[in-house]
C-alpha cells in the first residue's frame, strides 16, 4: 500500500473542501449571519492543515486499484467530517452525531434527514446542506482529475473507484479530459434549471439551491413540505430535471459534444429507464385516480413521486405513504432499481438489472439447449464475461449489506416496513422510505447506534459497494 500518495491526495481534498466553504461564507456575508463565523473557521482550519500536508510529497508515484478504492472511501469519510463542523459549530444542529448523518446524506445525494423543521435553518446553512448535493452528484474526485493534472494511474483509478455503475469508461482517450466534460455538461444543465425556475416565478436563492438538490439527484429542500407548496409549472420544470439527473451522462456526450443524436436515441438504457418511469406513472396513476379530482393531477404527482424515486433525488409534492398499497409496491421497486449508470443518482442502476435479465433468461435457454452459446447485449454489443461476474458478485454484496443493515436496525423501536425501507432508502441515496421514514417524516428518531449503520450504508451506496468494504479488509493495508 503507497500510504504517502494516499496522504498527498487526501491533503488535495481537503483543500478543495476549504474552496467549497467559501460559498456558504459568502451567502453568510450577504445576509449578515453569525453563522459565517462557523465556516469561516472550518474554512480556514482545513485550508492551512492542507497547506501544511502538502508540503510532504508523494514518496513513489505507484498507485493500482487497491489505492484507488481506499483513497476514494477515505474522501468522502473526510470530506463528511469536515462538512459537518460547521452545522455542528454553528449551533443549528447542535448533535455532531445527526450533522454528520445530515452531511453524509447530503454529499452521498440521500437526502434523508434529521430535521423536523428545515425552514429555521439560516440562508448560510440551508446553501451548504444543498449544495452538498451538488458535490457529491458527480463526485469530489472526478472534479479533483477535471482540474488538477495528476501523474501516473491515478485518474482511472480514482475515476473507477467513485463514478456509479458496473463499468466506467473513457468518452475520450485522456480521463482528465473525460472528467472536464462530465463536470462540464453538470454545470450547463445545472445553470439551465436555474434559469427555468427563476423564469417560473421562483426567487434567485431558491432557484440556485434546488438546482443544486435537483441535479445532485439529492432530495433536501427548503421548504417542510418539499415541493408540494410550488406551482403545477414548477413541479414539471422539477421532473424533468429530476429525470436528467438519474440519465447516463454518456447520452448527453452524444447529443451536445460528439454530436451523434442518432446514437443518442438509441442510448437502451436511457430508453429503457425513461419506459420504466413511464410504465410506473401510468400503473400508479390507474390506480391512486380515486385519490384526486383529475386524472391529470394524479399523472402529475404519480409521475413526479415516480421521477424523484426513480432518479434516487427524494423530492415530494405528495404523501404517497397514504396511497394505496400497490402503488407503494411499484415506488418501492423503483426505489430499488434507480437511476442509470454513469449518472448523479443512486440505486442498483438500471444497466446492472437489464444485464441479469439477459443473462437469466440466457440460462433458460441453456437448459432446453445445452450447446447455445449466448451473452448479454448491452447498447449493441456483447457484455464480457467478467462484467456479467461483478454484476452478480454485487448483487450478492449488495443483499449481504442490505440484510445485516436491516438486522440491526430491528434492534430499534420501529416496525418492520419502516426499518427495511429505510435501509433500502439509505443504500440505494433515495432519500425517504415509507411509514415512519416516509416522506412526512425524519431519520432524527433513530438510536446512535443505527444513525451510523445508516451512514455506513449511504456511504457505501454512494460509492458502488466496494470501495467501503476494500476500505476495511484487512488485505487491503498489506504493504508491497
Amino acid at each position: 500500500m503507497n500510504y504517502s500518495i494516499i496522504r498527498y491526495i487526501l491533503f488535495r481534498v481537503l483543500e478543495f473542501a476549504a474552496l467549497f466553504l467559501t460559498l456558504p461564507c459568502l451567502v453568510a456575508a450577504i445576509y449578515q449571519e453569525k453563522a459565517g463565523f462557523a465556516f469561516a473557521a472550518v474554512m480556514l482550519g482545513s485550508l492551512i492543515v492542507a497547506e501544511i500536508g502538502k508540503l510532504w510529497k508523494p514518496k513513489s508515484n505507484v498507485f493500482f486499484a487497491r489505492e484507488g478504492f481506499v483513497t476514494v472511501s477515505l474522501s468522502w469519510i473526510l470530506l463528511s467530517f469536515v462538512g459537518a463542523l460547521p452545522f455542528w459549530l454553528s449551533g443549528e444542529i447542535p448533535n455532531f452525531v445527526d450533522a454528520l448523518y445530515e452531511t453524509i446524506s447530503g454529499f452521498t445525494t440521500t437526502g434523508g434527514s434529521i430535521l423536523s423543521d428545515v425552514e429555521c435553518l439560516s440562508k448560510s446553512v440551508q446553501f451548504w446542506r444543498l449544495f452538498t448535493h451538488w458535490i457529491g452528484g458527480m463526485g469530489v474526485l472526478v472534479l479533483i482529475i477535471a482540474v488538477l493534472p495528476l501523474s501516473g494511474g491515478y485518474n482511472m483509478h480514482l475515476m473507477r473507484a467513485e463514478s456509479p455503475g458496473p463499468s466506467v469508461g473513457k468518452l475520450v482517450p485522456r480521463v482528465q479530459a473525460t472528467a472536464k466534460i462530465l463536470y462540464g455538461i453538470y454545470i450547463g444543465i445545472t445553470l439551465l434549471e436555474m434559469i427555468c425556475l427563476k423564469a417560473a416565478g421562483m426567487t434567485v436563492y431558491d432557484s440556485i439551491v434546488l438546482s443544486f438538490s435537483t441535479m445532485g439527484t439529492g432530495g433536501f429542500g427548503v421548504l417542510n413540505s418539499s415541493i408540494g407548496s410550488y406551482s403545477v409549472v414548477v413541479q414539471v420544470i422539477f421532473i424533468i430535471f429530476m429525470i436528467l439527473g438519474g440519465m447516463n451522462f454518456n447520452v448527453y456526450y452524444l447529443l451536445l459534444v460528439a454530436r451523434k443524436p442518432k446514437e443518442a436515441l438509441k442510448h437502451e438504457e436511457a430508453r429503457t429507464y425513461l419506459l420504466l418511469l413511464l410504465g410506473a406513472a401510468l400503473l400508479i396513476t390507474w390506480n391512486i385516480r380515486g385519490y384526486y379530482e383529475s386524472i391529470g393531477i394524479a399523472f402529475k404527482d404519480a409521475l413526479f413521486q415516480v421521477a424523484s424515486l426513480g432518479s434516487s433525488t427524494g423530492f415530494a409534492t405528495a404523501d404517497f405513504d397514504l396511497w394505496p398499497e400497490f402503488s407503494k409496491a411499484i415506488l418501492f421497486v423503483i426505489m430499488i432499481i434507480g437511476a442509470c449508470a454513469g449518472s448523479t443518482g443512486g440505486g442498483f442502476k438500471v444497466s446492472r438489472v437489464m444485464i441479469l435479465i439477459q443473462d437469466a433468461k440466457n440460462e433458460l435457454l441453456r437448459v432446453v439447449h445445452p450447446q447455445i452459446v449466448k451473452k448479454p447485449h448491452l447498447e449493441g454489443r456483447a457484455v464480457e464475461d467478467g462484467t456479467v461476474r461483478s454484476v452478480h458478485a454485487y448483487l450478492m454484496i449488495y443483499l449481504a449489506v442490505f440484510f445485516v443493515s436491516f438486522l440491526f436496525l430491528s434492534l430499534d423501536k420501529y416496525d418492520f416496513t419502516t426499518n427495511i425501507t429505510a435501509v433500502m432508502a439509505n443504500l440505494n441515496n433515495t432519500g425517504p422510505g415509507l411509514n415512519g421514514v416516509g416522506p412526512t417524516c425524519n431519520y432524527g428518531e433513530y438510536s446512535v447506534f443505527s444513525k451510523f449503520v445508516l451512514m455506513f450504508d449511504m456511504l457505501t451506496g454512494r460509492l458502488e459497494l466496494l470501495p467501503m468494504l476494500i476500505l476495511f479488509s484487512p488485505k487491503t493495508w498489506k504493504k508491497y
